[in-house]
């Protein structure tokens, strides 16, 4: 699913395109060797700071260290786990639920989870403060702009019922491509966003926000989003790419908590239509999400895939339980 919160990157880099800019996922200075190894990296969008750690590790030359030369592309129209199951590309950005999709599909797709970029789910409902939403109960009678998928629409229904809620009395409308702020000043009550980008957006604008967390209010909503991911057959037949590449970008990722303007740069230099003084908060907030409370960046608990699946499947989301050895794995991560 392609996430909404990159919604206002999308509009700056849709305008850019229109006079004939690059977007900046690529650099023809940095042809790779005979020597080294190319690697294709597959977003899940556009470029951003939770892909900041790769684009660190290229600049700061983690990758060529263990001889990888890493492309990083946007999926074009299919999502990164479709494109990463029929080998367009070695390693792919996506999200929990979607693995979970991808593994229960009447087709599966035969992709894996090897690191949380994230470890908690940042993202939750936003809203205005002078709609006075503060909690799930006070969307009665609001109109709620998304993006139209059937997990939105059962997570506002499971958390309105929880807090005692008429799910019946919320309006439900697609809004497309449209920032948060353009949303909720003329469309609509509230939105789903990640702090990370619009929430650290309205703290530079001094908006007032109403911020209900998801994390917050129920624990399987604390999922795993964004994570990478990796071709079941890739990491049967070359464990060692999949190793390298990810010693190489934990080293990206630490860098990036260590130094944020520092990664900022190196993502703005591959993205330069970015806002500056965007990318630089959104990467100082950032900084402490990327591991938080875990031992190591990257690393999953099966107990966060096991009641965010179950919660799913009991939603009528997925078509049969997830076997969630299936869905991730630890065993890539560096010691």
């Amino acid at each position: 699913m392609k996430k909404f919160f990159t919604i206002c990157i999308v509009l700056t880099l849709i305008m850019t395109s229109l006079v004939g800019c690059s977007i900046g996922t690529g650099k023809e200075a940095r042809e790779p060797s005979q020597q080294m190894e190319k690697v294709t990296v597959i977003l899940d969008w556009v470029p951003n700071t939770n892909h900041t750690g790769m684009y660190t590790a290229i600049e700061q030359g983690y990758y060529a260290e263990e001889g990888l030369a890493v492309e990083i592309i946007q999926p074009g129209e299919s999502g990164s786990a479709e494109l990463i199951a029929t080998k367009q590309g070695e390693f792919g950005i996506s999200y929990q639920e979607q693995v979970a999709y991808a593994r229960t599909a009447e087709n599966p797709l035969p992709v894996k989870a090897i690191a949380a970029i994230i470890q908690h789910n940042t993202s939750g409902f936003a809203s205005p403060v002078n709609k006075e939403i503060l909690s799930p109960k006070d969307f009665e009678g609001k109109k709620y702009g998304g993006w139209g998928s059937p997990m939105e629409e059962a997570i506002l229904k499971a958390l309105m019922d929880k807090e005692g809620g008429d799910f019946s009395k919320l309006e439900m409308v697609d809004i497309g491509v449209i920032d948060f702020f353009t949303s909720v000043e003329n469309h609509v009550d509230f939105t789903w966003i990640y702090y990370g980008w619009d929430g650290v957006a309205a703290e530079l604008r001094d908006f007032g926000l109403n911020f209900i967390l998801l994390q917050d209010i129920q624990e399987a909503l604390d999922f795993y989003t964004p994570v990478i991911i990796a071709h079941d057959e890739l990491l049967e037949s070359n464990p060692q790419l999949a190793e390298r590449f990810l010693r190489a970008t934990t080293k990206g990722y630490q860098y990036a908590m260590e130094n944020p303007e520092g990664a900022a740069a190196d993502l703005l230099k591959w993205v330069p239509e970015l806002d500056e003084e965007m990318v630089i908060a959104s990467q100082k907030y950032l900084a402490a999400q990327y591991q938080a409370e875990a031992k190591r960046w990257g690393e999953m608990k099966a107990e966060v895939w096991e009641r965010y699946s179950e919660w799913m499947y009991q939603q009528g989301l997925l078509r049969e339980a997830l076997k969630t050895e299936d869905a991730f794995t630890n065993e890539f991560l560096p010691q």
